[in-house]
């Protein structure tokens, strides 16, 4: 059962561990469970603007899932991705080579869980869009359950607050349109993977530039987490 395997984070772009440490520390309380980190750090994710950077960062990330695997009571673990790394975990999980290795994260990973990633760019990164192609939506399903939370805390607006207006040509970037909701980053509709088990969260931002109220808070992973729990 999912609520008795270990948790593995994989954090987003320029990200560092210490960022979630709170997420970290929040979902071993309401779990019960092992949670272990994928250590990167900035070369890592300056690296991944090409298809080499993404590879190096899936093999960290296959070093830590083979970690927790060894401590399930299934073999298998969930992955919980925010923000690009949720988009790299849908590629880890694939049979394929990649680059000349095969990591079949499908063989470890029961349930995928994305807060707040860019699943569908129409500007979007080349690799943000390589794995649309190959593997698009939910495409593991059933063999993997797919999650998908989104942030719903800012509308863009390009005549509104500096915010709103940084907002809507973030998500007219990602999506083609600026006056949508998001969280402040990502737009709604482009969190939500197709045929994923979905939430959207009222106030709950990216975090932009710096930690306010995002989905790593205590209060916003116990909303996620239980209703995650809640389709399992």
């Amino acid at each position: 059962m999912a609520s008795e395997q270990p948790i593995v984070i994989i954090g987003g772009f320029l990200a560092k561990s210490s960022f979630y440490k709170e997420l970290y520390e929040t979902l071993i309380k309401v779990s019960g469970q092992p949670v272990f980190i994928c250590s990167l750090g900035l070369i890592d994710w300056i690296r991944a603007v090409n298809a080499g950077g993404w590879l190096k960062i899936m093999a960290k990330l296959h070093g830590k899932v083979k970690e927790a695997a060894k401590v399930s009571a299934t073999g298998k673990i969930i992955l919980v991705g925010h923000s690009s790394g949720g988009v790299i975990s849908r590629l880890y999980l694939g049979p394929d080579e990649f680059l000349g290795k095969v990591f079949k994260g499908l063989d470890y990973v029961s349930h995928l869980i994305t807060l707040g990633s860019p699943h569908y760019n129409l500007h979007g990164a080349k690799m943000r869009k390589y794995v649309q192609k190959i593997y698009p939506d939910s495409y593991f399903y059933p063999k993997v359950k797919y999650f998908c939370v989104a942030g719903a805390a800012v509308q863009g607006d390009r005549k509104g607050s500096i915010l709103s207006r940084i907002s809507y040509y973030s998500y007219k970037f990602i999506c083609g349109r600026g006056d949508v909701k998001g969280d402040g980053l990502v737009p709604v509709e482009s969190a939500l993977l197709r045929k994923s088990e979905q939430l959207i969260l009222d106030g709950v931002d990216h975090p932009f530039f710096k930690k306010r109220n995002w989905y790593g808070n205590t209060e916003n992973v116990s909303k996620w987490w239980y209703r995650f729990l809640s389709t399992v």
